[in-house]
């Protein structure tokens, strides 16, 4: 198979975290992925949820592709995956709950529901904390934990040295700890 020295440029662009290389990408597939996905989910909101992670992978991903197939191919080939994925872990679901007792399903539900409103709690309390550090603190508690970056990666893109990043990290976790256990 012959891939274009445009794809190849796309793909090097985009590595390079090129947003306007990623957004041509999006623009190209987004909608023939999501209709694709909805097809097959037969829901509106599922098949965005499921075509933002296709996107989400296809940039996980890219590092590793190594043009065996166009980014058509490999995009959808994301998409299938995904989508197959979560029609398999939803029949799972169903022949687990199908199987269980009544009185048990609903005790699950409970919990489940328990879990969700301690772990939206535990998001609410993290952005009041984070929203009383500095400023310094708070983006690179942003950069290392949400966004998962490396702290070489921090270094660069705060002009700092390597040292100095990681003590800037190691100060803002203290501060965030200290504020943390003082919130009510």
């Amino acid at each position: 198979m012959k891939i274009s020295q445009g794809e190849k440029l796309l793909v090097k662009n985009i590595i390079a975290r090129e947003q306007k290389a990623f957004l041509l990408i999006y623009k190209l597939y987004h909608k023939p992925i999501f209709n694709f996905v909805k097809r097959q989910v037969n829901d509106y909101y599922l098949a965005e949820e499921i075509t933002n992670d296709v996107f989400l992978d296809f940039i996980e991903a890219l590092r590793d592709f190594n043009f065996q197939s166009s980014l058509k191919t490999f995009i959808y080939s994301i998409a299938k995956n995904k989508t197959i994925d979560f029609i398999r872990k939803k029949k799972i679901k169903k022949v687990l709950f199908s199987a269980l007792p009544q009185y048990v399903v609903e005790g699950l539900k409970t919990i489940l529901m328990d879990d969700e409103i301690e772990r939206k709690e535990l998001e609410e309390k993290i952005k009041k904390v984070l929203d009383r550090l500095p400023n310094d603190y708070r983006l690179i508690l942003r950069l290392k934990y949400i966004e998962g970056e490396k702290v070489l990666e921090i270094a660069r893109k705060l002009s700092l040295g390597f040292k100095a990043t990681e003590s800037l990290l190691f100060r803002a976790r203290k501060s965030f700890i200290k504020v943390y256990n003082n919130l009510p």
